[in-house]
């Protein structure tokens, strides 16, 4: 009896050991990123015959909300996260990302100058170059004209008829591109320059053609369904549409400008599996993941040894990768350390008038 005790107690124990992460294809990988930013199906798929690490994605759709959870107790619940360039200052300050194993990573070298020593992370410390693009404008071609989209007052002036729209439900972006619109700077903190836009945009979400907030995907797909005839969005939301469809749809950045962004990989605080962690960002930063990635979701990539790879069609499209009349309007968001509250104050009296 006490050897066949023995024999099970030491069967119990392989099974423990051996049904590890290691055992299992190093276990799973952990992800929460925006909705519709990747291959849902196939992309978790190719990682797996890659790695033999399973990959489980959870989706939030906008910054706030995903740092939100996190604060809220989602450190140890996620290895992946994919934040945008201006709150990846507040994520190190929080102490909610960790710094990154660069041994582990040889496909860093993989990313673009421009790319590769970001001013929100010199060095790329804690974070790694996804996917980067603009904010502007997607419109229903029955209902307005290529010319009717050219300037923001399309939706800002009373007098014009845009039919029915969505404004962007994200602080900075729908902040910024109303302050450019006035004539201010896009990070601007200036009280009396915060007052003009919240004004304006208290005024502009009044008018009986403006359906509200709405954001990630949302706008996009309200205008594809008809609920909507114009919404702010993220520029690749709209072109995986607007390629398909360029009879129906467009998609432009007006001329006052908008917002350029870089949205980038880190890792949460309390990872469960750091290792997979790493080798997802190695993996994604391969040339032809790279190029798979950008060629899906048509953002463009900060990976340069993708480029090669990439739809022909896709490097032409203005909308994608933008040229250099355009990109001389747009503008990155700046942390603002303590005077990102008076952003915040204007904003909650927007959302609240």
């Amino acid at each position: 009896m006490k050897k066949s005790a023995l024999m099970v107690l030491a069967l119990l124990l392989v099974l423990i050991l051996f049904s590890g992460p290691a055992f299992c294809g190093n276990g799973e990988l952990k992800i929460f990123t925006w909705s519709e930013y990747m291959d849902e199906e196939n992309m978790p798929k190719d990682f797996e015959k890659a790695t033999g690490i399973k990959v489980k994605l959870d989706m939030y759709e906008s910054n706030e909300e995903m740092m939100a959870k996190l604060q809220a107790g989602g450190l140890g619940q996620y290895d992946i996260i994919i934040p945008t360039d201006f709150i990846i200052t507040s994520l190190i300050n929080l102490k909610l990302i960790v710094p990154l194993d660069h041994s582990k990573i040889p496909n860093i070298k993989n990313l673009g100058t421009k790319f590769s020593n970001a001013s929100f992370d010199p060095g790329n410390k804690y974070s790694v170059g996804w996917q980067w693009g603009t904010v502007g404008l997607m419109y229903n071609k029955a209902k307005l004209k290529d010319s009717d989209v050219a300037s923001w007052d399309i939706i800002f002036d009373p007098k014009k008829k845009p039919g029915s729209f969505y404004l962007i439900d994200s602080v900075r972006e729908m902040m910024g591109i109303t302050l450019v619109y006035l004539g201010y700077d896009f990070n601007s903190t200036n009280p009396k320059e915060l007052k003009a836009a919240s004004d304006l945009l208290i005024d502009t979400k009044k008018r009986k053609e403006c359906l509200g907030f709405k954001g990630g995907v949302g706008g996009k797909n309200d205008v594809i369904s008809g609920v909507a005839d114009a919404a702010v969005v993220y520029n690749g939301d709209s072109i995986q549409t607007v390629s398909k469809e360029p009879d129906k749809f467009g998609f432009i950045v007006p001329k006052e400008g908008s917002e350029i962004w870089i949205d980038s990989m880190c890792i949460p605080a309390k990872a469960p599996n750091l290792e997979a962690a790493h080798k997802w960002i190695n993996w994604v930063l391969e040339p032809e993941v790279g190029a798979a990635l950008s060629n899906y979701n048509q953002y463009a990539t900060p990976n340069d040894a993708a480029i090669p790879f990439l739809n022909k069609e896709d490097l032409k499209n203005p909308g994608i990768w933008p040229t250099p009349e355009i990109t001389k309007t747009l503008h990155f968001v700046k942390d603002l350390g303590k005077s990102n509250k008076v952003v915040d104050q204007a904003w909650t009296r927007v959302k609240s008038h």
